[in-house]
């Protein structure tokens, strides 16, 4: 599996740090919806789906987290601990994210806007998907 870490580019100054970020320069695709996540409490896990066609950056803009990506065959753990670091993660993957610092905030770009018909919430649903999708080629 390969994992795409993104290093964005800090500005900065005596004033301190920016970061920009543009569709199709910094992030793969056109952002069509931004969420974040804070205040996550000790012990829980988020996420736990897969999307069929959406794509994200993950962004930890303060705190850490980490990434478990999982793509029906392969397993990896991500560690998200500067703000100027962005995980893409791709349709068919399914991800956790967990081990929340108490100050973290999770920044999501995502590819397209919420449709929950999108989501693959059952992981054994997940892995039929992604295990008739090779055996098609």
């Amino acid at each position: 599996m390969q994992v795409v870490k993104y290093m964005f580019q800090p500005h900065g100054d005596d004033r301190g740090q920016l970061i920009a970020l543009e569709e199709f320069k910094d992030i793969p695709f056109s952002v069509k919806r931004v969420y974040y996540m804070y205040d996550t409490k000790e012990g829980v896990v988020r996420g736990k789906h897969a999307h069929k066609s959406l794509q994200q950056i993950l962004i930890c803009i303060h705190g850490s987290c980490k990434i478990l990506l999982d793509n029906g065959f392969e397993k990896k753990v991500v560690p998200l601990e500067k703000p100027y670091e962005g995980l893409y993660v791709a349709n068919d993957m399914w991800r956790e994210m967990y081990d929340f610092s108490p100050d973290a905030v999770l920044m999501c770009l995502a590819s397209d806007y919420y449709d929950e018909s999108d989501y693959i919430r059952d992981y054994d649903e997940f892995l039929k998907m992604v295990h008739e999708k090779q055996e098609k080629g």
